[in-house]
């Protein structure tokens, strides 16, 4: 078999395996965890629909009794965000935290770590979109002191075939950078 036929069969194989985990990817998305179980903390990751109204629902339960809400646009106010959500000020001042500095999955790895630290929170209830769930959680476990117990909690969603082909390709390309070390 010459050179040229090996590299055709090892390109072959590579694109099935990537056919065959986009499948995997999109048809056994993650789902919301059982509301009973409880956490030291809740992190709900901004930037789609019910994430947040998610995760005041799990503080409201008494599920955990403090949220990060990771990635919120530097204009909002925490007076906006109680009347925008209806949470009382007593609440707000006492149990939510507004993460201002995340822009991105990463930079919302990095804040909620900063978060469990300085909190001293030994569990988190991570929410998000199901089809940003993997993403998200590999890197908030890569940046999380050792040993934080990470429940995932995903909303539920009806993505387009962009959405997940964009997304899937993202989750690979981080793997493959954290394999490669960066």
């Amino acid at each position: 078999m010459t050179q040229r036929g090996i590299f055709r069969r090892l390109l072959s194989l590579l694109l099935v395996i990537w056919a065959l985990g986009f499948i995997w990817f999109a048809m056994a998305l993650p789902r919301h965890a059982e509301a009973t179980a409880r956490t030291d903390g809740i992190v709900a990751l901004t930037g789609g629909g019910g994430r947040i109204p998610r995760a005041l629902q799990l503080l409201e339960a008494r599920t955990a009794k403090r949220l990060l809400v990771s990635g919120v646009d530097r204009e909002v106010r925490p007076r906006e965000f109680a009347a925008e959500y209806k949470v009382p000020s007593g609440q707000m001042s006492c149990c939510i935290t507004l993460g201002y500095d995340a822009v991105d999955t990463r930079s919302n790895a990095l804040e909620t770590a900063r978060w469990i630290k300085d909190n001293k929170l030994k569990s988190i209830r991570v929410v998000t979109t199901d089809w940003h769930m993997r993403r998200a959680i590999f890197d908030i476990a890569e940046e999380a002191p050792e040993g934080t117990v990470i429940i995932k909690d995903a909303v539920v969603s009806r993505p387009s075939f962009r959405i997940l082909f964009l997304e899937y390709n993202k989750l690979v390309a981080r793997l493959l950078a954290w394999t490669i070390g960066w």
